[in-house]
């Protein structure tokens, strides 16, 4: 029981904020623009929930398989520590990714039909993120899928559906989504930081192997910064309440002491805590701004 609670508190960091945090905001611009639909809202955050929850069960059971994660410093790994067999993680992912894909087509049918593709895509991304034999996180691509998915697509879409026009919110809703995204995205820099070691004689090449200790750290603490420059974008383009947001700077800031104050291995588990609540705080007090807008 210990060793499973230990698994669910580490895949919670990587999960709620990238999850709920895109919906938040995007669903926040789309009611600034009074086109706000609670229910294509609540199938949006189901969404990017079983995706997220896929990720999870995915990257296990493709790095379980592989031995990535015999000598990993984070969270406990379910195929990695022998928690769970290869077969029950992967039947998992799979039937998370079915959730997501009902879901999906629910808000495709009621808006467009392109999204059924924009669906597959995020599916592929998610699985051969580290599946497949050549999995395109092993080759530093990585935070690419997580802002490309789980920043801009997730924040913009989840606007789109309500909104279903372009224009003021569509703008708005990419300036939220490279927000939220650079955070997600930050949350995979300190993950791929700790790691640089092991990954590194486990063959996987992370953009943090292949950028190093020192340029890794800088990459973080920008990513941050871009965060707080997409706060001040999304105001300009909607109403200064947004401004709300550049509250995530006090986790934010928090976690990027640490990064640059040169934390390694175990120190760098609570940076993925506070990036996580920095990406969800930002996407909240944003909404709120929006909404009081």
């Amino acid at each position: 029981m210990a060793t499973a609670a230990h698994w669910i508190a580490g895949a919670r960091v990587r999960t709620l904020p990238a999850a709920v945090a895109p919906v938040v905001v995007g669903t926040a611009v789309a009611v600034y623009d009074d086109h706000g639909v609670w229910w294509k809202a609540l199938l949006a955050a189901v969404v990017s929930l079983a995706l997220q929850i896929g990720v999870n069960y995915a990257n296990d059971y493709s790095d379980g398989i592989r031995g990535t994660d015999d000598a990993r410093v984070g969270p406990l790994r379910l195929v990695g520590s022998g928690l769970a067999t290869p077969a029950a993680v992967k039947r998992a992912a799979f039937l998370s990714f079915g959730v997501a894909g009902v879901a999906g087509l629910v808000l495709a049918a009621t808006t467009s039909w392109w999204l059924v593709l924009v669906g597959a895509l995020s599916v592929l991304a998610a699985w051969y993120y580290t599946g497949g034999s050549k999995p395109y996180g092993y080759l530093g691509l990585g935070e690419v899928m997580v802002f490309v998915f789980f920043g801009l697509v997730a924040v913009v879409g989840t606007t789109w559906v309500q909104t279903e026009s372009w224009g003021t919110p569509g703008w708005a809703s990419v300036a939220a989504g490279v927000g939220v995204g650079a955070l997600a995205c930050a949350i995979l820099v300190a993950n791929n930081l700790r790691d640089i070691p092991t990954d590194r004689v486990a063959g996987k090449m992370t953009l943090a192997v292949r950028l190093g200790d020192r340029r890794t750290r800088g990459f973080y603490a920008l990513l941050v910064a871009l965060s707080g420059v997409a706060v001040v974008v999304l105001a300009v383009l909607t109403t200064w309440w947004a401004l709300l947001g550049l509250g995530f700077l006090v986790p934010a800031v928090a976690a990027a002491r640490v990064v640059l104050g040169g934390a390694q291995g175990p120190a760098l588990i609570p940076v993925l805590q506070r990036t996580g609540i920095a990406e969800l705080v930002w996407a909240v007090l944003a909404g709120v701004g929006l909404v009081l807008g």
